[in-house]
């Protein structure tokens, strides 16, 4: 049985030229689009069934990378995922709402 796992996407992107914030834009649609949630500003997750949805939410991140600045990904397991503390805030209802779905799986 495969496990699941989180995927993150970390990104500072410049936003000073009209083309930089366009970039920005194509770049954060892109991620909504392929199912990651905002978490926080330039922060996105996304849970995928195991390695190879991994590996796949990872490539298709590639294929979309701007040229300039600075992005990161990191994977880990749901397991680790849920041992996250909230400081201050709370869980958004996305982050609800995927622990539900897993069910589904």
């Amino acid at each position: 049985m495969a496990k699941f796992m989180w995927l993150f996407v970390f990104f500072d992107l410049p936003t000073k030229t009209k083309k930089d914030k366009q970039k920005y834009t194509d770049f954060r649609r892109f991620l909504l689009k392929d199912g990651f949630m905002m978490m926080q500003y330039s922060v996105y997750a996304r849970i995928c069934k195991g390695d190879d949805s991994v590996d796949t939410h990872k490539k298709r991140v590639k294929e979309h990378l701007p040229s300039k600045g600075n992005i990161r990904m990191l994977s880990i397991t749901d397991l680790q995922y849920s041992k996250m503390e909230i400081l201050v805030g709370e869980k958004k209802e996305e982050e609800k709402c995927e622990s539900k779905q897993l069910l589904l799986f």
